[in-house]
């Protein structure tokens, strides 16, 4: 029974790391990833630098930001940090999208 506990207690300790530390971080790792994958042109977003600008262009692992009407600014897909706004296209897809779930209710 002696040489059962420090091992329950180490198998405790792990489980305690599991779901206060390495879940969470993954989690977290996973939204930034599809974040960056539904990264498109037009979209307004914020580098990990704090600078703020719209993407103009897209490729696989370089974005190209529009800081201000004359300048560009290249970055590494990985360097954005959060979208601060959505393509003005995605938003009125989905009010239209909405209008339309609106009049089949009215119909119903």
């Amino acid at each position: 029974m002696e040489g059962l506990s420090p091992l329950l207690m180490f198998a405790l300790m792990f489980a305690v790391f599991y779901f206060l530390l390495i879940r969470p971080q993954q989690r977290k790792a996973k939204q930034r990833n599809l974040m960056l994958g539904q990264l498109k042109k037009g979209d307004k977003v914020v580098t990990i630098g704090g600078m703020h600008g719209t993407i103009l262009e897209i490729t696989d692992d370089i974005v190209v930001l529009r800081v201000n009407d004359t300048t560009k600014v290249t970055f590494d897909r990985s360097a954005v940090n959060n979208v601060s706004a959505a393509s003005t296209s995605a938003a009125s897809t989905v009010t239209i999208e909405k209008k339309e779930d609106k009049k089949e209710e009215l119909k119903a």
